[in-house]
C-alpha cells in the first residue's frame, strides 16, 4: 500500500479518561462525540489516534474511542457498552456491516459500476471517516488525523468490503496544518484509477474526479432526489440552480424535459455538467433536450431571469451549506427565504419548486417553515407534495448527523399560466 510505511503506530497503553456525568449519559445513549470541555481527567497525554477508554466513577468500562488532542471533539467514540478489542478485525467487521446495510442499492444493478457511500462516519460507528465508492474505486476521506495510525488496517478492510480495485485518500481541509507523514490529499494508495472515474446512477453515467474534485468527487447524498426529479420532468422546462456537476440536470433531461437551464458560479463544475450530459446522449430524451448553462451567482441569475419574465415548469434549488456554525443560522434562513422568493418569480403558475438544505444546524421544521413563509410573503402559495431526507447510504444515528432535507411543492404564484 503506497505511502503508508511512514505512518505512526498507536501506543499499546490506553488513555484512561474520566468525563462529566452529562457527557457520560450522552455517550451511553449512543452519542459519538466527547468535547474537550467534558474531559475531567486523563492518565496521560495521548497522541492522535491512540485508543482512549472512558471509565465511570466505579472505574468500570463505559466506552472506547480515538483520542484527538488537536480537536475540540477530543474523543471520537467507536464503541460503548461492554468492553471490546479495537483492532484490524474490529475495523473489518464494522466496515463490512456498514456496506451490507446498503445492499438494497445494488439489487438488480451492477454494483461494480455504481456510486454510493459505503461508510457514513459517525452514523456507521466510525467518527470522522467517510468511504465513497465510484465503480471499482474506493475513496477514503479523513476528517481527523486520529485516523492516520489506523490506515494500514482500514485500507484492506475497505477493499474487502467494497471489492474495490483502487483506493484513493482524501484529506479534509482541517488537516492541512497537521502532520500527515508524507501523505497528501488525492494520493492513490492502491491501484491506478482512471481519471476521471465513470460510474452509474440509475441508468445514467457520471464522472467523479476522485483525486481533485469537491468532497470525494461527486455529491452522492442527493441521488434519491435526482432520481425522483427524473420521474417528474417529461415535457417540462427545468431550471437547475446551484447545478454543480449537473446531477439534477442530467436526470431531468433523461426524464424527458424539453429544456434544462443550469446555473452555477463555478466554470469548472459547469464544464463537468456538460460532460456528464454528453455521456448520456445515447438516450433519445437526453439528445432531444435543449441544455443550456450559465456561469453566474445564483441570486443574481434568478433575479435577472425573473425580470426577463422567463418561466420554468420545475425549479430546483440545491445550495451549499449556508450555516457552517451556530452563529450563521439566521443568515442561512434568510438566504433560503430569499431564494424561495426569487424562485417564485421564475416558476410557472402551477409549476413545481424543489428546494433543499444541507445545513445540519437548520432543523427540518425551520427550513420548511422558512420556505413556505417566504412564498406567502411573495404573494404565492405552496402545496406540499413531499419532503425527503437521507438516503439509505447516508444513515443518521445521532441528532447532529441529520443535515439533508428537501421539499417538493406545487406553486400557486397568483399569475395566470402562459398559453
Amino acid at each position: 500500500m503506497s505511502g503508508l510505511d511512514a505512518l505512526p503506530s498507536t501506543s499499546d497503553q490506553r488513555v484512561a479518561v474520566r468525563i462529566t456525568p452529562d457527557a457520560l449519559r450522552r455517550v451511553r445513549a449512543g452519542h459519538p462525540w466527547v468535547y474537550d470541555r467534558s474531559i475531567e481527567s486523563t492518565n496521560r497525554e495521548g497522541a492522535p489516534g491512540d485508543l482512549a477508554v472512558v471509565f465511570d466513577k466505579q472505574r468500570e468500562f463505559a466506552a472506547i474511542g480515538l483520542w484527538d488532542p488537536a480537536s475540540a471533539i477530543r474523543l471520537k467514540i467507536l464503541h460503548a457498552g461492554r468492553p471490546v478489542t479495537i483492532d484490524a478485525e474490529w475495523f473489518a467487521t464494522t466496515i463490512e456491516t456498514a456496506v451490507a446495510a446498503r445492499a438494497a442499492l445494488w439489487e438488480g444493478a451492477p454494483r461494480h459500476r455504481l456510486g454510493y457511500r459505503a461508510v457514513n462516519g459517525e452514523n456507521d460507528g466510525l467518527p470522522g471517516l467517510i468511504v465513497d465508492c465510484y465503480a471499482d474505486v474506493a475513496v477514503i476521506k479523513l476528517y481527523s488525523d486520529a485516523w492516520l495510525p489506523h490506515l494500514r488496517d482500514l485500507v484492506p478492510s475497505v477493499q474487502a468490503a467494497t471489492r474495490a480495485a483502487h483506493v484513493v485518500l482524501r484529506l479534509a481541509r482541517s488537516m492541512a496544518d497537521r502532520p500527515t507523514f508524507g501523505l497528501d490529499d488525492g494520493d492513490v494508495i492502491v491501484g491506478d484509477p482512471p481519471d476521471p472515474v465513470l460510474f452509474q446512477e440509475g441508468r445514467l453515467t457520471f464522472e467523479a474526479d476522485v483525486r481533485r474534485g469537491q468532497k470525494t468527487g461527486h455529491f452522492l447524498d442527493q441521488r434519491a432526489n435526482r432520481l425522483q426529479v427524473g420521474k417528474m420532468t417529461k415535457g417540462r422546462s427545468v431550471l437547475d440552480v446551484f447545478a454543480s456537476t449537473g446531477g439534477f440536470s442530467v436526470h431531468a433531461a433523461a426524464g424527458g424535459a424539453t429544456s434544462v437551464h443550469a446555473i452555477d458560479q463555478s466554470a469548472p463544475t459547469i464544464a463537468v455538467a456538460k460532460r456528464n450530459m454528453s455521456y448520456n446522449h445515447d438516450l433519445d430524451t437526453v439528445a432531444a433536450c435543449e441544455f443550456t448553462t450559465q456561469c453566474a451567482d445564483a441570486f443574481d441569475a434568478l433575479g435577472h431571469l425573473g425580470r426577463s419574465a422567463r418561466r420554468f415548469d420545475i425549479v430546483i434549488i440545491d445550495p451549499p451549506s449556508f450555516a457552517q456554525k451556530a452563529a450563521t443560522v439566521g443568515r442561512a434562513k434568510a438566504a433560503y427565504a430569499k431564494l424561495t422568493k426569487l424562485a417564485m418569480g421564475v416558476v410557472e403558475q402551477g409549476g413545481v419548486l424543489v428546494q433543499a438544505s444541507c445545513s445540519s444546524r437548520v432543523t427540518s421544521d425551520d427550513f420548511f417553515d422558512t420556505v413556505t413563509a417566504a412564498a406567502v410573503e411573495h404573494g404565492a402559495r405552496l402545496t406540499e407534495i413531499r419532503r425527503t431526507g437521507h438516503d439509505i447510504d447516508h444513515p443518521v444515528s445521532f441528532p447532529e448527523g441529520a443535515y439533508l432535507k428537501a421539499g417538493y411543492w406545487r406553486v400557486d404564484t397568483g399569475r395566470r399560466a402562459r398559453r
